[in-house]
């Protein structure tokens, strides 16, 4: 690392990140985001976090049965058995990563890689008897079940399979569950829920900061305590960002857009207080769709992001 860069770069203390391509998009109904991991790529991630002084490696993408090739068979948990085979093979990836010391930065594809993602840092963990908080950045809970889904996508279930709500294929996935302790979790930015989707989120002892939250109490004060919640007993936690979690006006091309969401600097701001606390074990970031995005922008913003997570300062 040169001398301009020790002036803004604050680094977490492990130095090898491990980029893992997840392009899956069928946990969700509308098509693209398979393509996110090229858009993230396209927008110089990898030499951009070596410019922080990390040692990089990308271990390429797992493999992804296409939509056409495999009918959706169970209307309430579409896709169920190929979405829990890629989340297998991308829980080994992530665990052999950390294994070897490495920080996991997954690049989505739809939100239910959260699954194989968190289920590999839940088992490094785990093996260490030790646990692992999580902090989910998202317009949406992602809790739904497949009793409780109203479209039967299984990226609205990947928090509830993580808490050990959700179908067996996925909750139990490594042989455990659940992978992550309700009073680690933390979410963060929540503005969209559905009617059948909000007493599970209410009960299930979750910290859900709404966007009221943060209009009323302001992100840092937000961010403080979601860092507190999730580190609280822990080694640590993951960060799962999905792309909704920033308002479409700055962040257009993603799975689900919601109006009033984090702004630029809010979400900045999030991922830097983040970095600051030196909690941080691995990180995804989901849900970016480069076929209605604007000239590659939300993927853009998004490795801006990964950047401040990773310790890019101003000064």
């Amino acid at each position: 690392m040169n001398a301009a860069n020790k002036a803004f770069v604050f680094r977490m203390a492990p130095s090898h990140i491990a980029i893992i391509g997840a392009p899956l998009d069928l946990g969700q109904g509308r098509r693209g985001v398979d393509m996110g991991p090229s858009a993230l790529r396209v927008a110089n991630l990898n030499a951009r976090v070596k410019s922080l002084g990390y040692e990089v490696e990308d271990l390429g993408n797992i493999p992804v049965e296409q939509a056409e090739a495999a009918p959706a068979d169970d209307r309430h948990a579409r896709f169920l058995p190929q979405i829990a085979a890629a989340c297998d093979v991308l829980a080994t990836r992530v665990y052999d990563a950390m294994e070897r010391g490495a920080v996991p930065l997954v690049l989505g594809g739809d939100h239910s890689v959260a699954i194989g993602t968190m289920t590999g840092v839940a088992r490094h963990f785990r093996e260490r008897n030790q646990r692992v908080g999580l902090i989910w950045l998202d317009a949406h809970a992602d809790m739904n079940t497949p009793e409780t889904s109203p479209s039967g996508n299984i990226h609205g279930m990947p928090l509830a399979c993580l808490l050990g709500m959700g179908p067996g294929e996925l909750a139990d996935l490594a042989g455990f569950r659940p992978k992550v302790a309700p009073r680690n979790t933390v979410i963060v930015g929540l503005r969209d829920v559905d009617r059948t989707e909000r007493p599970q989120v209410r009960e299930s002892g979750v910290r859900a900061f709404t966007m009221r939250d943060i209009d009323e109490r302001g992100l840092r004060a937000v961010m403080e305590e979601a860092i507190g919640a999730a580190s609280d007993g822990t080694a640590g936690f993951h960060v799962s960002l999905d792309m909704d979690f920033v308002d479409p006006k700055d962040a257009p091309g993603v799975g689900t857009a919601v109006r009033g969401g984090a702004t630029y600097r809010e979400a900045h701001l999030a991922m830097e207080m983040i970095c600051d606390s030196r909690r941080m074990t691995s990180i995804e970031v989901v849900e970016v769709n480069p076929v209605i995005d604007e000239a590659n922008r939300t993927a853009d913003l998004a490795v801006e992001l990964i950047m401040s997570g990773l310790g890019k300062r101003i000064l």
